[in-house]
């Protein structure tokens, strides 16, 4: 702890005079994240690190697992983070993301031990689906090639959850929403990207065009294409 508090000693003294401008811009103009990241808790990843991002870049919610529960499931910090960036803050980009060597979805995989911690057990079952499609699916994976698949197949279900959120879906009906998936190897170093049209995690590449979970696209729907159809 004492080695932390030293850091907080730096920040004062050395990190916040460097970025003065910077902070007096968020302080008197306010700030304008370029998109939402809703990651695990877990200590070894770093969102902000992982974007090289800057104050005022990212919104950030984290919590063990990467959870979006449903809307109207479980009222709490993550609708309420949900809901206040895309309603408050103008998000357009929310990022999923989920990592390797994940304790949480290796309580899903084997869920031994949980019956001591509760909380923690109830808050799991909002990652259900990934498991038992895993599971279902994919019986034949052991060990770690069965974690890795439940955090992948996690990702996409919370990002079922989170088109469920009205501020997000209503978004998304506007074309003002793009939703990403991202898995963060942390023993490679590298993150995949979820695309979309094929279902496959890929390398994000420089050279390549960014893989999106779902793009940006405005809903053409209408009481005049519906009336159409009926014809």
């Amino acid at each position: 702890m004492n080695e932390l508090i030293g850091r907080v000693f730096s920040f004062e003294k050395t990190t916040f005079p460097a970025s003065g401008e910077l902070f007096n811009k968020l302080t008197t103009h306010g700030q304008f994240p370029k998109a939402l990241m809703i990651s695990c808790a877990d200590s070894r990843v770093v969102p902000e690190q992982i974007l090289q991002a800057q104050p005022g870049d990212l919104f950030v919610c984290r919590n063990a697992g990467n959870m979006v529960p449903s809307y109207g499931t479980q009222l709490g910090g993550v609708s309420a983070t949900v809901e206040y960036a895309v309603a408050a803050l103008g998000v357009r980009d929310i990022i999923v993301c989920g990592h390797s060597d994940c304790g949480a979805m290796k309580a899903l995989s084997n869920p031994v031990g949980l019956e001591r911690m509760p909380n923690v057990k109830a808050w799991l079952d909002h990652g259900a689906a990934a498991e038992h499609i895993v599971s279902t699916c994919k019986g034949h994976l052991q060990d770690k090639e069965r974690v890795r698949a439940i955090t992948l197949e996690n990702i996409i279900a919370q990002i079922a959850h989170l088109r469920t959120h009205p501020s997000v879906a209503s978004a998304i009906a506007r074309g003002e929403m793009a939703l990403h998936g991202w898995f963060v190897d942390i023993h490679a170093g590298q993150v995949l990207g979820l695309d979309g049209d094929t279902g496959h995690f890929v390398p994000l590449r420089e050279d390549s065009p960014l893989p999106v979970a779902m793009p940006a696209s405005r809903r053409i729907a209408d009481e005049t294409l519906v009336a159409e159809a009926a014809e």
